[in-house]
């Protein structure tokens, strides 16, 4: 999974157009995802006292969408104290705004808030699966062709991990690769928060037959780890939160966006009357925010926020 994706020809670095070719996530769907965003984003920055420097880093940032959205929609005064950094394995795009920043590695510390859309479900992982004996064995994958055969077992820190976040029986996905970095990012942010947004589950409903897949041009697809298509596994987010040791909240996207001011409800037909241009742009927002906030879609994504050095209590910040 790691060199499917992140090696010399991974999917995340090969393809010039970037993964927004192959999926759609939150940041494609709509410039709504990033003004929401932007109102987390300035409650952090008075949280904090309206810092010098306002550090901004979009971890697995694809080709820049965006931090690129977010800078165009930046408030003046802080635009002046922003410093956006995208990571990335990928090289840094042509024509990205010079004012954001790009790397491989995560900042040593960040006094703002730190991003992650759709990013540890990237992080590799193994998988296991129960043998006719019931004991627990790593499922291996010919890279070539995508099919699996039973390995060795598991080795002790997997089976720690799996007893305490993923006790079923079946088919299960060794989380613990995304705990740590996770908790690694999380430790990076001196003061502000860490927001991670992705698609998951908790111990108590986690899927009997695992959800590793792949996704290649919009379809879903065998995941054959030779970086010809993404590899993804949901996120076991009760975990990730806990490895990281910082306060936290989880609500789903739905939920998150409501409480950022995106509202799919369609405007007034009186308002096509007497405003027919900003009826059909209401009517046009009103789809966005639907696909967005849509349970069985993007809505359902879980959002994870840690806050760390600042009086965060109760829903100020959402």
């Amino acid at each position: 999974m790691t060199t499917g994706l992140y090696g010399p020809d991974g999917f995340f670095v090969r393809e010039p157009g970037g993964p927004a070719e192959h999926f759609r996530t939150s940041v494609h769907a709509s410039p709504l995802f990033a003004g929401a965003l932007l109102r987390l984003i300035e409650r952090f920055d008075d949280a904090l006292g309206r810092p010098t420097t306002f550090d901004l880093v979009d971890v697995g940032a694809g080709r820049g969408e965006l931090l690129t959205t977010l800078c165009a929609l930046l408030p003046d005064d802080l635009a002046g104290r922003a410093r956006l950094t995208g990571v990335e394995v990928a090289p840094r795009p042509h024509r990205l705004d010079p004012r954001i920043g790009w790397q491989r590695e995560l900042p040593d510390r960040i006094v703002g808030l730190l991003i992650a859309t759709e990013w540890l479900d990237n992080v590799p992982l193994d998988v296991a699966d129960t043998d006719d004996h019931g004991r627990l064995r790593r499922v291996l994958v010919d890279p070539a062709t995508g099919a699996e055969k039973l390995g060795g077992l598991v080795d002790p820190a997997d089976l720690f991990w799996l007893h305490r976040w993923w006790p079923g029986p079946g088919r299960a996905e060794i989380g613990w690769p995304r705990d740590a970095a996770w908790a690694d990012a999380v430790s990076r942010v001196g003061r502000g928060g860490a927001l991670a947004v992705d698609y998951g589950h908790l111990r108590t409903e986690r899927p009997a037959f695992g959800t590793l897949t792949g996704y290649r041009g919009g379809r879903q697809v065998v995941p054959v780890p030779d970086g010809s298509c993404d590899v993804t596994a949901h996120v076991a987010m009760d975990a990730v939160a806990a490895a990281a040791g910082a306060p936290y909240r989880m609500i789903r996207q739905r939920e998150a966006l409501k409480a950022l001011g995106v509202d799919g409800a369609r405007p007034p037909i009186d308002l096509a009357r007497s405003d027919p241009a900003g009826y059909v742009r209401r009517l046009a927002a009103a789809g966005a925010a639907a696909e967005l906030t849509e349970p069985a879609g993007l809505g359902g994504h879980w959002w994870l926020l840690h806050t760390i050095g600042i009086d965060a209590r109760g829903s100020m910040l959402w």
